[in-house]
């Protein structure tokens, strides 16, 4: 029973409601979708107009489905930021100090006396993650922290 109860306080512990997360770009897609749905509308009222907006509309489509939004590495690493990213196929968490040109100067999370730097061009832009907290692991650890008073008290009176 205590070896149990030891492995349970432990294993919560080592459990934390920080998680590193990819922020979610804005979707311009749906939105140009939805313009062209009204320019189509609109354009019914002559047959010259109509097929003229949909042609612009379907390149305007087509373009931009074919480039992705430019994101810009510098932004997203701003200094005093606990970030994970990727870097040459390898990963790293680290907090961001400061750019010096297009390097990025930072230290690893467990390690304030060692400086890393990295180019902007060697750090992958779609997998930088910021450290955030994580309200479903806090509610899950809620619950079972519960639920493990409930039983201690249980098996007290038993």
């Amino acid at each position: 029973m205590r070896k149990y109860l030891y492995l349970i306080i432990l294993s919560l512990s080592l459990v934390s409601c920080y998680t590193y997360q990819v922020k979610k770009t804005v979707d311009t897609a749906t939105d140009n979708k939805q313009e062209s749905k009204n320019n189509v509308a609109l354009a019914n009222t002559t047959s010259v107009q109509a097929e003229s907006i949909k042609a612009k509309s379907q390149s305007q489509n087509l373009n931009l489905q074919q480039t992705p939004a430019p994101v810009n590495i510098q932004e997203k690493l701003a200094p005093n930021k606990n970030v994970k990213i990727d870097v040459d196929g390898r990963t790293y968490k680290v907090i961001v100090d400061r750019w010096e040109n297009d390097s990025l100067v930072a230290h690893p999370v467990r390690d304030r006396e060692k400086v890393l730097k990295f180019h902007k061009n060697q750090i992958n832009a779609e997998k930088i993650a910021e450290k955030r907290f994580s309200q479903p692991i806090a509610d899950i650890i809620t619950v079972v922290a519960y639920a493990g008073i409930g039983f201690g008290i249980w098996s007290l009176l038993q």
